[in-house]
């Protein structure tokens, strides 16, 4: 088997690459993607492929997006951040490339890429949590991703926790990630900067000096150097997400949560509430052996690296 063309759609970016049959990122490219607009993103993407060939011997395509993906992981059937319903996107790209191409949800492929290459090699019941601007999920069980009926399995950013709570993307109100995610990480530090100013000194100053312009890097940055606001914000945050992996565990009993996604780079400052608050939480802890929680190993590349890895599978199964 040779090389395969991973990619990692999101709400504002596509990032591609080369991999090998070890995981190795050859060589990636980035492009921003336009609002909404998926033969757009489509043709940005051809193009990339085209210029990959250019220089490699590509045998298929692996595409990881933030999307409900239909049972036959051919169709998109709903993504909010891309405004996208109903997308042929397996056809389109095979038809427009010549390549065998695997669709997968963003999640579960960077849960691929963590079990294969990642803190998860060698965990049979694994579910990597990814924290970024939402909150995605994919659960893996002895070597298969856990698609579930319709194809929409482990949503767990969806989870309803707050009845008549805030406002989702995915329609409802009150789903887990609009308490345990990078926006929510974001609103709950300018909550508690504009009632606690005194105490935000840090976290203003790294910003533009308003609470509207604090953004996630400023939260991370200046939790880093001890603000009690942007600790707090962190606090909230990986409360809500300990909880949620509480209630993950009372259905799945996963041997290892695996956090990945952009808030991840936090570390500590956001493992370390989150498994406090899940120890808490777990049903019936004194009986049963906790799983383990661990940090993402491939960072914002395991998305890539699991959809280019699924591709090898697709033409060359093992």
């Amino acid at each position: 088997m040779g090389l395969t063309i991973g990619v990692d759609i999101g709400g504002t970016k596509l990032a591609a690459g080369v991999v090998d049959e070890a995981g190795n990122i050859l060589e990636r490219i980035h492009r921003p993607t336009p609002d909404g607009d998926a033969d757009s993103v489509t043709a940005i993407f051809v193009d990339v492929v085209k210029e990959f060939r250019s220089r490699h011997q590509i045998d298929a395509i692996g595409i990881g997006v933030a999307a409900m993906i239909d049972a036959t992981r051919s169709q998109v059937l709903f993504a909010a951040n891309l405004g996208w319903i109903d997308v042929p996107l397996r056809a389109t790209v095979e038809t427009k490339t010549g390549l065998p191409t695997v669709i997968e949800n963003d999640a579960n492929a960077a849960a691929w890429g963590e079990f294969r290459f990642g803190a998860g090699r060698g965990v049979q019941h694994l579910a990597v949590v990814t924290v970024g601007t939402g909150l995605g999920c994919g659960v893996i069980v002895e070597g298969t991703i856990q698609h579930g009926f319709s194809g929409c399995a482990s949503e767990v950013g969806h989870l309803r926790v707050v009845p008549g709570g805030l406002a989702c993307g995915c329609g409802a109100h009150g789903c887990l990630e609009q308490y345990a995610s990078g926006d929510a990480l974001v609103r709950e530090a300018q909550r508690l900067a504009e009632t606690r100013k005194g105490d935000a000194t840090r976290l203003l100053a790294l910003g533009d000096g308003t609470t509207e312009g604090i953004d996630g890097s400023h939260v991370t940055a200046a939790a880093g150097l001890g603000d009690p606001v942007a600790l707090a914000a962190f606090s909230y945050v990986g409360s809500w997400l300990g909880e949620g992996l509480a209630s993950v565990t009372a259905v799945l009993d996963p041997a290892c949560f695996v956090i990945g996604g952009g808030v991840s780079d936090a570390g500590d400052l956001l493992v370390g509430p989150t498994h406090d608050a899940y120890l808490d939480a777990l049903p019936a802890r004194r009986f049963r052996t906790p799983g383990t929680i661990r940090l993402a190993e491939l960072a914002n590349d395991a998305g890539l690296v699991g959809a280019g890895d699924l591709a090898h599978r697709r033409v060359d199964p093992v």
